[in-house]
């Protein structure tokens, strides 16, 4: 049977965190204060561990700069948000790019 990596479950509960929090910058509503488990991208355990390197280092700080900047510039959260969406699209791109039509379903038009 399949086991998620750390690193895989990680990315499915930021989908999921993301998707609420694409719905709550559409609506307007307030959008609270940035994950902290979303650092964990750090540090969580890769399926093949090799794939943590400097394009994923690189990538992954990108992402968690942008996820920040929807929580402390939130005037331009869409704006933000989409730079966080597209660093996930980047790195993806790059590695494992199966997940890439369902992140791009999480742009805010």
């Amino acid at each position: 049977m399949y086991e998620m990596s750390e690193m895989a479950a990680l990315m499915e509960q930021m989908y999921v965190d993301n998707k609420r929090l694409k719905e709550r910058i559409i609506k307007g509503d307030t959008i609270g204060t940035f994950p902290k488990h979303f650092l964990k991208i750090h540090s969580a355990k890769m399926t093949d561990e090799s794939d943590n390197d400097l394009f994923f280092k690189t990538n992954a700080k990108a992402y968690i700069e942008a996820q920040k900047l929807i929580y402390s510039d939130q005037k331009n959260a869409k704006e933000h948000f989409n730079a966080g969406v597209d660093a996930c699209v980047a790195c993806h791109q790059g590695k494992c790019g199966g997940p890439i039509p369902r992140i791009k379903k999480l742009y805010i038009e």
